[in-house]
């Protein structure tokens, strides 16, 4: 049979293919070093070097036998990168025409707030939420109530909860000032 194919094709069909776990524990540092470097992001990084080794694995009993199959699996990777970006770019500007170019603005915390919404959000869920609504939004307590569907009575005493949370935290902050 290889007598019938071309020498080129006759040597790929004839390679062995490697092992696909230790292509992938070697080149995997290498592709995701490249798509954190196109993308700019860790988690978007993993995640298309995670893709584009799935595709690669999906297809390995070829690409195992290709002459150099990590400059398959990158690009891969890269043309994978590529249709994210330029997915994640038409999505911003779709969101900018609704939203009428107007940038998305976060209420105004005070520089020294910065602390102090850092220690609410190591509070239980309950007291975090009830303490933002209360503080940030501003809200009664049957307004939160309301909105968590609670009795007005779980709202105030994880309001007192999170308060005493707070005032303790921060009162042995002052102590080691």
């Amino acid at each position: 049979m290889a007598a019938l194919l071309s020498p080129a094709v006759a040597d790929v069909a004839l390679t062995p293919t490697p092992d696909f776990g230790g292509f992938y524990r070697q080149e995997w540092p290498r592709v995701l070093g490249l798509v954190y470097a196109l993308s700019g992001s860790s988690w978007g990084a993993e995640d298309i070097a995670q893709d584009a080794f799935l595709k690669a694995h999906r297809d390995w009993d070829r690409i195992g036998r290709m002459e150099r199959p990590e400059a398959y699996a990158r690009t891969i990777a890269v043309n994978l990168a590529r249709s994210r970006l330029r997915r994640a770019g038409a999505e911003v500007r779709a969101l900018r025409r609704w939203v009428g170019a107007q940038p998305s603005s976060f209420p105004a915390l005070e520089p020294e707030s910065g602390e102090f919404w850092s220690v609410v959000r190591t509070l239980p869920r309950r007291q975090c939420e009830v303490v933002a609504l209360h503080y940030a939004d501003d809200l009664a307590v049957a307004d939160i109530a309301q909105i968590l569907g609670v009795a007005e009575s779980t709202v105030k005493t994880s309001l007192q909860k999170g308060r005493a949370s707070l005032a303790k935290y921060f009162a042995e902050q002052e102590v080691l000032s």
